[in-house]
């Protein structure tokens, strides 16, 4: 298990690496692509463009570029934007890092708790009414847009009924766990079941799907035939054995969202996230800021499915001879 740990960390690390060769060819050395005009700006004259290649290294040759751009990201971290001059970009990600990653562990949280009670629920009803009604209510909550549900949302918490029944509702932001938990929960509830309600249904279903062809395995029959009861074999034997594509799934979900795929439920809410972060660097061509927000989020998928693939191995011993 640690060989294959170590195997598929190393693999990791390779394809961050390509990732990084990658985008930044495409942002520095497309050809057409002159970063020195982005900084200087449109009007700038031949002396003024050539002062700036010059002064931040790009006029080196490509491979020089590359490094150095990487040891400005990573190791002295003084990188800043082309557009916020003097803005560093890693502090600018450490800052906000913590709201998105505060949104999606709730949220994850919430959407898998709901996912297993509703997915086992259906296999334990099927063949009644509730069935249906479950899988139902899962297709509508993958329905809604999260942009509309959110301001559905706000339009009832922060407006209709907020002198109300919502009075207890935080204006739209965010608050640091460190300064006030409290608040910190207040400001996500709703923005942790708007995000919840789209991926609850996915997986619910999904795990319906799984269950009810694990609990036609010849093992479970063979447990049926011992005298286990039915809900210790829905939850101790194919529960375990239907959560290997759920966990295969989170771990794509969860990366993507880290990295900055939450983008719309930030903005609605109006939480200051890495995906809200990167749309602003895109408005804006700050090729730096790009650089950084894209490599924080291939970081997080990579790491993601490096940690899928390692408990998907610690569930199938099969996958660890791959």
């Amino acid at each position: 298990m640690l060989a294959f740990s170590l195997r598929r960390l190393g693999s990791a690390v390779l394809v961050l690496f390509a990732i990084s060769a990658l985008v930044f060819l495409i942002f520095f050395a497309t050809p057409g692509v002159d970063p020195a005009a982005r900084i200087a700006g449109r009007n700038a004259d031949p002396a003024t463009l050539a002062q700036v290649r010059h002064s931040f290294g790009l006029d080196q040759p490509i491979p020089i570029q590359y490094v150095q751009m990487m040891r400005h990201l990573f190791v002295s971290r003084d990188l800043e934007s082309f557009v916020n001059r003097g803005a560093k970009v890693i502090p600018q990600i450490l800052q906000a890092a913590p709201v998105t990653l505060s949104l999606v562990f709730g949220a994850a949280v919430i959407w898998m708790l709901l996912a297993v009670l509703m997915g086992t629920t259906a296999v334990r009803l099927r063949g009644t009414i509730a069935d249906p009604i479950i899988m139902l209510a899962g297709v509508v909550g993958l329905s809604l847009p999260v942009y509309w549900l959110g301001e559905v949302v706000n339009l009832i918490t922060q407006n209709r009924l907020h002198d109300g029944l919502f009075a207890w509702v935080p204006p739209l932001g965010y608050t640091p766990f460190g300064q006030d938990p409290v608040q910190w929960a207040l400001h996500l509830l709703f923005p942790w079941l708007t995000l919840a309600v789209l991926y609850a249904g996915i997986y619910a279903r999904l795990l319906r799907s799984e269950l009810i062809t694990t609990l036609d395995q010849d093992y479970v029959r063979t447990a049926r035939a011992k005298g286990i009861s039915e809900r210790r074999i829905l939850i101790r034997h194919a529960l375990r054995c239907s959560l290997i594509p759920i966990v295969s799934l989170f771990g794509l979900d969860f990366g993507a969202l880290v990295g900055g795929a939450a983008l719309l439920t930030e903005v609605v809410f109006g939480l200051p996230g890495v995906g809200k972060l990167t749309y602003n660097a895109l408005q804006n061509i700050d090729l730096p800021m790009i650089m950084g927000t894209v490599l924080y989020a291939a970081f997080f998928v990579v790491l993601a499915n490096a940690v899928v693939d390692i408990l998907y191995a610690r569930l199938d011993p099969r996958v660890r001879r791959g």
